[in-house]
């Protein structure tokens, strides 16, 4: 307390200064029988940069309070100061948790938020934000669900900058039609196997709302219509079919980019937020649980199968017959 270089603060509806540092340690004192602390606990170097911070930033306030001791020092730090900034007609934002228990320590602080707030009468104390980090990625998420906890925010970096499960993400551009003719990749690896052609597709809803699954069509087939039933078929396995009677028909293919300009309005960043965000809550919940997930199923249409396996069986008659015919040109 002795390196505090500025002790006052103005307050914000008289602009009288006030003797902001003398506030918090009175403040401090105040909550020790409140919150079951002995002020000689609570850390004095951890209270005078609080008070900094506070006098720089009165209406941008949200403290650390892992430095030391969460329950014994940064809390009770935090809340003298937002008392007195309180008595300055100031409104702290809350505070973050960057490490321990988070769930835990979450619950406690919120207790503690709602205690002081009852026995000062300061009813937005209670709702005081809590924001937690420290490397929070999807499974820390999930975990904390299960613990149940008060925290308000997540402040997330590494794991938003650099995804850990996928660092890199691959894109490959394939060619499926050229000047109006139809191209094919062959592989021996079928996940490697182009679906030739220009292209529609179109999602199918059941009666309940939910997505049962795509269907591709080729560009100048009849789009699939509502109580109409459709065969789906897997795209490479000839056994694998089913007829569904879809109670609604979404068109998903929407042309943006075409001869040099944009087709269409592009959407706003919060209509493209919102659009994923309704195609999440389109799903079964056991396409998206976080543990074994129920693969989503694009299909194709009988026509597009038949032409799909058609070119295929053209494409390598043809290749075999090239290598033959190089093969014999060599012997020559």
């Amino acid at each position: 307390m002795d390196d505090l270089k500025v002790h006052e603060l103005h307050d914000q509806t008289t602009n009288e200064l006030r003797p902001f540092a003398a506030l918090c340690v009175k403040y401090l004192k105040e909550l020790a029988p409140i919150l079951g602390f002995i002020p000689e606990e609570a850390n004095q170097g951890e209270l005078a940069a609080f008070i900094s911070y506070a006098i720089a930033f009165p209406t941008g306030f949200l403290g650390l309070v892992d430095t030391y001791d969460v329950l014994k020092s940064g809390v009770p730090n935090f809340l003298a100061v937002v008392l007195a900034l309180h008595e300055c007609n100031y409104q702290a934002i809350g505070l973050r948790l960057d490490s321990g228990d988070l769930a835990y320590l979450s619950l406690e602080v919120r207790a503690r938020f709602t205690n002081v707030s009852e026995k000062f009468n300061i009813p937005y104390i209670k709702t005081l934000n809590i924001v937690a980090s420290n490397d929070i990625n999807e499974n820390i998420l999930l975990s904390l669900e299960k613990q149940q906890h008060a925290i308000d925010t997540f402040g997330i970096g590494t794991h938003l900058v650099t995804c850990q499960k996928q660092p890199a993400l691959g894109c490959v551009y394939k060619l499926v039609e050229l000047e109006g003719s139809p191209r094919i990749k062959l592989s021996q690896d079928i996940a490697k196997v182009t679906i030739p052609g220009r292209k529609n597709l179109y999602r199918l809803y059941g009666q309940d709302g939910k997505a049962l699954c795509d269907l591709m069509t080729k560009i100048d087939e009849s789009p699939p219509t509502a109580k109409s039933r459709i065969l789906c078929r897997h795209p490479f396995l000839e056994k694998k079919r089913a007829y569904i009677t879809p109670s609604s028909v979404q068109s998903m293919y929407n042309l943006y980019w075409s001869d040099g300009e944009i087709k269409h309005s592009l959407p706003t960043w919060e209509e493209a937020r919102t659009f994923a965000q309704e195609q999440i809550q389109s799903l079964r919940k056991d396409h998206i649980r976080n543990l074994n997930p129920t693969p989503y199923k694009v299909s194709v249409t009988d026509e597009l199968y038949s032409f799909m396996h058609q070119l295929w069986i053209e494409m390598y008659q043809s290749v075999n017959s090239l290598n033959i015919s190089l093969f014999k040109q060599k012997l020559n």
